[in-house]
């Protein structure tokens, strides 16, 4: 056993010394890698950082592209209608770049297509503004239309007031007219005399007499002047119930009580005619109503009284 021990070689100081400096650089080696992937991992989660800040700007960017859209949208009102295609462009467009970023993304690839989308929506604003400027443009000249055909509508409702009055002026120009209209009671006393009365049993006529007034206007020539004589109970004086005893004015018929010709020359003219009562026939105490009439205009007016 003791000649075994001594036969064994003893390691020389050499092999030893190659053995710690393998260990050593095996223990570097490890170090360094060690030191590798603690500073990759650091670089890796700095990465991802800010790789989530960037998807986060991105987010913010599109929701901000959004709302800018909307309320281009919400101010224009009605207008934004008629970009209801672009819309639906930028708003599809928006909901893809949202689903890309909640996936596996590239950020320059995400960027390039939110940049397009800008490019889409800030000529959609342009479209908005032209059109907002076209409609206001025409919106002004509508109104300016409008207040021209306003204006003219009231020029046109004066000029036909106007028109109207002088028509009314010229029409009242052309009736005739009568000054010192009166009538009264009459008592005939032989064959040329008369004698007035207000007697209610004496009157055995009613004398109306009357000037009719110089008018250059009115037509000369031959004219029919009706005369009503209305008693008391408002029952007018005729001859007649028929239609031989009636003229027409606007429309209705009336009775009359006297009807006379007369040749008018455009001069004053002085008329008088007479209404004669039957021998049956008695008159009522009160006041009696005269109207003259030419044609539908009347021309005069007068009251008496018998008693």
């Amino acid at each position: 056993m003791e000649k075994s021990a001594q036969n064994q070689p003893i390691p020389s100081p050499n092999a030893t010394r190659w053995l710690y400096i393998i260990l050593a650089i095996f223990a570097l080696i490890i170090i360094g890698l060690s030191i590798w992937l603690i500073s990759t991992k650091s670089n890796l989660r700095v990465l991802q950082e800010e790789k989530d800040q960037q998807r986060i700007a991105l987010v913010r960017e599109v929701d901000s592209l959004i709302v800018a859209h909307n309320q281009t949208k919400e101010a224009y009102g009605a207008l934004a209608d008629s970009l209801m295609a672009k819309d639906s462009v930028i708003q599809a467009n928006a909901v893809e770049i949202k689903k890309l970023l909640n996936t596996q993304w590239e950020y320059y690839k995400i960027k390039k297509k939110l940049e397009q989308l800008q490019v889409i929506s800030q000529g959609y604003v342009r479209q908005m503004d032209s059109l907002y400027s076209v409609n206001r443009e025409l919106t002004e000249e509508n109104e300016r239309i409008r207040e021209e055909f306003n204006l003219e509508r009231k020029r046109n409702i004066q000029l036909s007031k106007v028109k109207e009055e002088l028509t009314d002026v010229v029409e009242m120009a052309a009736e005739m007219r009568t000054f010192n209209v009166s009538a009264a009671g009459i008592r005939q006393r032989g064959s040329n005399r008369e004698v007035e009365t207000d007697k209610v049993k004496r009157v055995e006529r009613i004398k109306v007499c009357f000037t009719l007034a110089e008018n250059k206007v009115v037509a000369a020539g031959t004219k029919q002047i009706y005369i009503r004589i209305a008693a008391p109970d408002r029952k007018v004086l005729a001859k007649g119930r028929g239609d031989e005893y009636s003229f027409v004015v606007q429309g209705e018929r009336l009775q009359y009580s006297v009807m006379e010709t007369i040749d008018y020359q455009n001069q004053n003219q002085e008329v008088c005619v007479y209404w004669d009562k039957r021998d049956t026939q008695e008159l009522q105490e009160g006041v009696y109503a005269v109207d003259i009439y030419e044609g539908e205009s009347l021309i005069g007016q007068v009251n008496f009284t018998l008693r």
